[in-house]
């Protein structure tokens, strides 16, 4: 059975599901790397893209945004000349309630409202105006560094504005 579309996950609804322990197995992460690029150098701009609404955000989505942002930056900059920070950390274990499909599934699959289900991914859950990815790199970079955020923003389930800083102030 194929993976149901992201819109099934996006809305924040219920509390959300953390504790591991309980359940009889979790899904493994997929996000590879949390932190790309060159993290000990210190750049002078970063970029961050923040999220517009509350949503839940895949961790196959995450990893996404990370790979096209990466794939670009380190194709037009250079290895050694950004840092890509992921910014959130996906807890919250999705679960889905497997039906039954077929002739005479109607009839089968019409017990236990709200049922627990089996682990199926995982998800960040962010608020609005939370930070998601975070790109520094040095000056006459910023136009390929803010195109890398605007395709890592298309792969995310929420609308998203990037914001700019140079120094200690926030610039819009």
């Amino acid at each position: 059975m194929g993976k149901r579309p992201g819109h099934v996950y996006r809305n924040v609804t219920k509390r959300p599901c953390t504790r591991k322990e309980y359940m009889g197995g979790t899904p493994g992460m997929r996000i590879s790397q949390f932190n790309m690029g060159s993290p000990s150098k210190d750049f002078p701009v970063v970029l961050q893209l923040f999220t517009k609404e509350a949503c839940q955000i895949r961790d196959i989505a995450l990893e996404s945004a990370r790979i096209s942002a990466n794939k670009l930056l380190s194709r037009e900059v250079g290895e050694n000349n950004y840092h890509i920070k992921i910014l959130v950390y996906p807890h919250h274990v999705l679960r889905e309630n497997k039906q039954a499909t077929g002739a005479g599934a109607d009839r089968v699959s019409q017990g236990m409202r709200e049922a627990f289900g089996k682990p199926v991914g995982l998800a960040a859950r962010v608020t609005a105006g939370q930070p998601i990815i975070s790109i520094g790199v040095h000056e006459q970079n910023f136009d390929e560094a803010k195109e890398a955020l605007k395709k890592t923003s298309y792969k995310l389930p929420t609308p998203c504005r990037i914001l700019t800083t140079k120094g200690s102030e926030l610039v819009g």
